[in-house]
């Protein structure tokens, strides 16, 4: 299930620019079934982010990620649409970028106990290994 909805990007968007990027059939209105697999090609690289600290489908879906889930959408449509701008290259690279802060720890969502999955604990639990003296060394 995607993180974002049509809806999520005409309300930060609006109506106008949503149907620049995605009125394939040139019938102006938006082409919904276009918007919708976008939606959910995003959703399905956040999940390959978050799938290491987050047990997926998450509970719950915070505001950062609808977020997120719009700027990589509106940045594919843009490319798709030959209407890519450097505003909407820079909100996706910094979209990956949270999501690499939210894979590696250094970012957290705020979401209940269930959907965090516990870090391995890390330590020296090293093999320690023995064996026999040499029996043969370059003198005999």
């Amino acid at each position: 299930m995607p993180y974002a909805t049509v809806q999520h990007i005409t309300d930060r968007y609006g109506e106008d620019a949503l149907l620049m990027l995605a009125d394939r059939d040139g019938d102006d209105s938006v082409d919904v079934n276009v918007v919708d697999q976008v939606l959910t090609d995003a959703s399905a690289e956040i999940d390959v982010w978050l799938a290491s600290r987050y047990s997926l489908p998450l509970t719950s879906t915070p505001s950062v990620l609808i977020r997120i889930c719009v700027d990589i959408a509106v940045y594919r449509l843009s490319s798709d649409a030959d209407v890519a701008t450097e505003e909407k290259r820079q909100r996706f690279e910094d979209a990956i970028s949270m999501l690499k802060n939210i894979a590696n720890g250094k970012a957290k969502l705020s979401l209940p106990d269930s959907d965090i999955i516990e870090a391995p604990k890390t330590g020296s639990s090293g093999v320690y290994t023995m064996s026999r003296q040499r029996s043969f060394r370059r003198q005999r």
